[in-house]
């Protein structure tokens, strides 16, 4: 009885870890890292969550131009194909690790025939008020975009 008992926890760890990402958030450019010219940019991301799927509506104004942009991850694993901030279309593969949300997004590289990855974590502060988005590739610091939730 008691081994029972204690699987069923262990089994029921990585869903008691998981961060619930719902709702508006809005871009802090002044608490980011390593986001270059995204300092000018006003972002606000809408996050719909469930036990599968994480979609993200993005609404960006930059230099005056407004633009709207959907992703979406399969929490449970699976490949989905989503486009990244250049126009590419990358697969898309998010796993939880612990209370992080970890995507790695493969696309084509800028050299014919190479791949680009790089990988997100995405968090949230113990008081739910803040999102954090760490972005890295292999070389280079990681890009830290931070989240105020509205």
């Amino acid at each position: 009885m008691k081994l029972t008992l204690m699987l069923i926890l262990v089994a029921a760890l990585p869903l008691l870890a998981q961060q619930d990402f719902s709702g508006p958030w809005e871009f802090n450019p002044a608490r980011s890292q390593n986001i270059g010219m995204m300092v000018q940019m006003k972002l606000i991301s809408t996050v719909k969550q469930t036990k599968r799927e994480l979609i993200i509506i993005d609404v960006s104004t930059f230099n005056g131009r407004e633009q709207t942009n959907e992703t979406r991850f399969d929490l449970t694993g699976k490949p989905v194909p989503n486009k990244n901030p250049m126009e590419a279309t990358a697969e898309t593969v998010t796993k939880w690790d612990g209370n992080k949300l970890v995507t790695t997004w493969t696309s084509p590289g800028s050299i014919a025939g190479s791949t680009s990855v790089r990988t997100e974590a995405r968090s949230l502060s113990s008081d739910g008020r803040t999102m954090t988005v760490e972005s890295s590739r292999a070389k280079g610091p990681a890009m830290v975009m931070v989240y105020d939730r509205k």
